[in-house]
């Protein structure tokens, strides 16, 4: 693989916030329409951005991204505040549109393939009187976009007894994939911020989406946490060939997990393998400055001369509303 770098062009930071659907973390809701239109190929790659370029309030966040993604890989997405990480994601989703180039999801238009993806928003701390258990905010992955009580004969999965059936085995299934069985009838508001993020991430499962999307799923964990987090959604996205695009401000956690990274800067972008943008050469073209990436002696990096180091920052809320 080849690294691709963009031209920098400094881009002003968006003001106004797209808000995302919070509801549920699994899909972005919506019909996926004509499918003899807009059929995707047989071997169509999961993602595919050629020249892609975004606007919020008339500005340009970045432009020329190119990223083709396969089948069970894990990218991340890379960059420091306001330079429209989650702005990505939106558009991935169908909530923004690409203000140039080409966006394909599976295949299809963002917003075509939305029950094949698995979607994690960025992480809002539960009230701890909460009582609502983690089985229950699981479950919802499976019906939380519906209104009412759930009827028998639309129960997904199949009709009646067996559509029930079906559904119970599923929600047993994932909640042990993500190692969650020993707290998952604890309400959700007692749950440690580890547990709470692994019960939604078996949300964003359930329904056995192709990609899984994650916005900074391990924000506001722990060390230990991130770490458990990270070998979860890798261990997920190798042996049960989900691909994986996550938001990340640092990549130290994930960075022996990943395939390959888009980096996102000054409007501009890089992607590759990790060992191919993350280096002093690539981030100085991006960034249009000298910048000095170093390994510190257990294996961490750590990005020196930008306006934002995302290994060294830790205020990851000063912004209000994430790009």
């Amino acid at each position: 693989m080849n690294v691709k770098t963009t031209g920098r062009r400094r881009a002003a930071r968006g003001t106004s916030r797209h808000d995302v659907p919070q509801a549920t973390a699994t899909t972005a809701g919506g019909a996926d329409g004509d499918a003899s239109r807009d059929a995707p190929a047989a071997d169509a790659a999961v993602l595919d951005l050629s020249g892609a370029a975004v606007k919020v309030g008339g500005r340009v966040l970045w432009h020329d991204v190119d990223l083709h993604v396969g089948a069970g890989t894990f990218t991340a997405v890379l960059g420091p505040n306001g330079v429209g990480k989650s702005t990505l994601v939106k558009v991935l989703l169908g909530l923004l549109p690409a203000a140039a180039g080409q966006v394909r999801v599976l295949g299809r238009a963002p917003g075509k393939a939305s029950g094949e993806i698995g979607y994690l928003p960025q992480r809002r701390s539960f009230d701890p009187s909460l009582r609502i258990r983690g089985i229950d905010v699981v479950r919802m992955g499976l019906d939380g976009d519906r209104w009412g009580l759930p009827l028998p004969s639309l129960t997904r999965g199949g009709s009646g007894r067996a559509g029930r059936r079906a559904a119970r085995d599923r929600l047993r299934e994932v909640i042990e994939l993500v190692g969650a069985s020993g707290y998952a009838h604890r309400p959700i508001g007692r749950c440690s911020g580890g547990e709470q993020q692994r019960l939604l991430i078996a949300q964003a499962l359930i329904r056995r989406p192709r990609l899984l999307l994650l916005d900074e799923p391990l924000d506001s964990l722990d060390l230990p946490n991130q770490a458990s987090v990270a070998a979860l959604i890798a261990r997920i996205c190798h042996a049960e060939n989900v691909s994986v695009l996550m938001v990340a401000h640092d990549v130290n956690p994930i960075l022996h997990h990943l395939d390959q990274v888009v980096y996102i800067a000054e409007g501009g972008a890089a992607s590759g393998t990790p060992e191919q943008v993350i280096t002093s050469e690539t981030l100085s073209r991006l960034y249009g400055t000298p910048i000095e990436v170093l390994k510190t002696s257990d294996g961490r990096l750590v990005v020196v001369g930008g306006p934002e180091a995302p290994a060294l920052h830790t205020d990851r809320h000063a912004i209000g509303g994430a790009l």
